[in-house]
């Protein structure tokens, strides 16, 4: 046996990961799995819980979002909480934390409730998130096997989100809307005893008192900063006093949050990590990525639905190739990482998936199947690409002790990604898309600007005026859509090479030498026999 395969052998050894760590991953992967699903299995229920419950305008944006907008915001307070109770105690109360909102959500009567239901499922989530993650950093300390982990964790999260509209879309053809959330108990009672059982307990940097304000502060920060994204997404101005109030108070906050950070003895977050080139480039690599994929995905769910006429299961169906490929890219990460490096896999992830959308410019009014599958599919690849080397490099630079809130920072980064994407690309969207319907003839200027709000509202509008009006404005709003796509993935692209250009700054190898002091703290897997672990 040679030295290098002796000295990993040990590392696993010492972990307590080498008896049963591919067990462990699949438990985690199940965890990742329910909590990606829940992110998305709610969309295509809305109609149904809008006819149920009756929501108002304000409490049904509210029922979407506020899963996403409090597990953003706690990722962080959860994520350094489980470096100092313990990884695997956060996880499983978020199990079961998550079982008992799934059955409240389903079993609601009122809008309220469905809402209180979701911020439930929210917490969470946020203490599942994070915790997957960084014991996964624990259980396998050679990066080697690591990536292979990391791979296999991401590819999951890829399907769990293609899979919840139509996990969705064919319990609502067979059940009421509750159904979608009561998917989840089952699978929580299976994965608590399993999780208990087999999942190893681990913990980070233990010294000096947890920051208890340094935590509220950046719950605050963050859930401020992301309300705020998501209403200029949604569409508010960003002097808006609603969505201004909320950037700026939690901006405030943060910047508080950062400051405090660098006072204290004991950090809750070591931002020295950010020092560390190879840390904050993959950070902003997995902003910059996911700034340029969500906003994306909403614009072609629209361009596939309202220009093209498909209906949401076919559009599902269409975006399934780019699931597809990003299952593949996480199943081949490892591989190209140890071939490659970081550097020029993060790098190559970029330029793909710029070329993809550079491609899916010749996307018209009409539909050609075969440019979608091609683009997607490069889409897919080249986007998880990215993120895979990201993810990897981000976790293995993080010293272990900082597991927990390395994971977190790195969850919270996808979601501000995300968030700052959908209200980026849209506003580039809309700006892109209204000007073309300012002069159609017979059109008034009150109605052309209402159909300047969106290709839905268009269609309305036209379908009110009816006649040669109504066929001329929808002509319109179809060309000036299709326009305002070309521009968004102009932009997009730009974006991409942006992020290509940063990646140059990640290291050129993948480096796989002995884990740095911390990484053997955590215990065998309880069950398994200590005959196994010295064989």
């Amino acid at each position: 046996m040679s030295g290098t395969t002796t000295a990993a052998a040990r590392r696993r050894r010492e972990a307590g990961a080498g008896a049963n760590r591919w067990v462990v991953l699949v438990v985690l992967c199940v965890s990742l799995l329910l909590v990606a699903l829940d992110a998305t299995v709610l969309h295509v229920a809305v109609p149904a819980v809008t006819a149920d419950l009756k929501p108002g305008a304000i409490e049904l944006l509210w029922i979407v979002d506020v899963y996403p907008l409090v597990c953003a915001a706690l990722l962080i307070l959860f994520g350094t909480l489980g470096d100092r109770v313990g990884r695997r105690r956060v996880l499983l109360l978020g199990y079961g934390l998550f079982g008992i909102a799934s059955g409240i959500a389903a079993l609601a009567d009122s809008a309220e409730v469905l809402i209180g239901a979701r911020a439930l499922l929210g917490v969470g989530g946020a203490m599942i998130m994070p915790a997957t993650l960084s014991i996964l950093r624990q259980v396998f300390p050679d990066r080697r096997e690591r990536a292979l982990a990391i791979g296999i964790w991401s590819a999951v999260a890829a399907v769990g989100a293609a899979v919840g509209p139509l996990l969705g879309g064919f319990l609502l053809e067979h059940f009421w809307w509750g159904s979608v959330f009561l998917v989840n108990i089952p699978l929580m009672l299976i994965s608590l005893p399993i999780g208990r059982l087999l999942l190893p307990e681990s913990y980070g940097d233990r010294d000096g008192p947890w920051d208890v304000m340094g935590a509220l502060m950046a719950a605050a920060g963050l859930f401020g900063l992301v309300l705020g994204v998501k209403r200029l997404g949604g569409g508010e101005g960003p002097l808006g006093p609603f969505t201004l109030a909320s950037l700026l108070v939690g901006g405030a906050l943060m910047f508080a949050f950062v400051r405090r950070q660098r006072r204290r003895a004991h950090p809750l977050v070591d931002l020295r990590m950010f020092s560390r080139p190879a840390f904050s480039t993959s950070v902003c690599c997995i902003v910059l990525a996911m700034l340029a994929l969500v906003g994306l995905e909403l614009i072609a769910a629209q361009y596939l639905q309202l220009v093209l006429g498909l209906s949401p299961l076919q559009t599902g169906l269409r975006l399934l190739p780019l699931t597809f490929a990003a299952m593949a890219a996480g199943l081949a990460g490892a591989r190209l990482l140890r071939r490659f490096g970081p550097r020029a896999m993060v790098c190559f992830g970029f330029c793909l998936t710029a070329v993809a959308v550079v491609t899916l410019t010749a996307m018209g009014g009409n539909d050609n199947t075969g440019l979608l599958l091609f683009g997607f599919v490069l889409l897919g690849f080249g986007l998880e690409t990215t993120l895979f080397g990201a993810y990897e490099s981000m976790l293995s630079e993080a010293p272990p002790a900082q597991a927990g809130g390395a994971a977190a920072i790195g969850e919270t980064s996808y979601q501000l990604g995300a968030g700052i994407g959908i209200a980026l690309l849209g506003s580039v969207m809309n700006a892109a898309y209204a000007p073309g319907l300012s002069s159609v003839p017979g059109v008034s200027p009150g109605d052309s600007a209402a159909a300047g709000h969106s290709l839905g509202e268009a269609y309305d509008v036209a379908a009110r005026l009816g006649g040669v009006r109504g066929a001329a404005l929808r002509h319109a709003a179809r060309d000036s859509f299709v326009h305002g796509l070309h521009v968004t993935l102009l932009v997009s692209a730009g974006l991409l090479l942006l992020g290509a250009g940063m990646a140059l700054r990640l290291p050129r190898v993948m480096e796989c030498g002995v884990p740095a002091a911390g990484s053997a703290e955590i215990p065998a897997p309880r069950g398994v026999a200590e005959s196994r672990v010295s064989a």
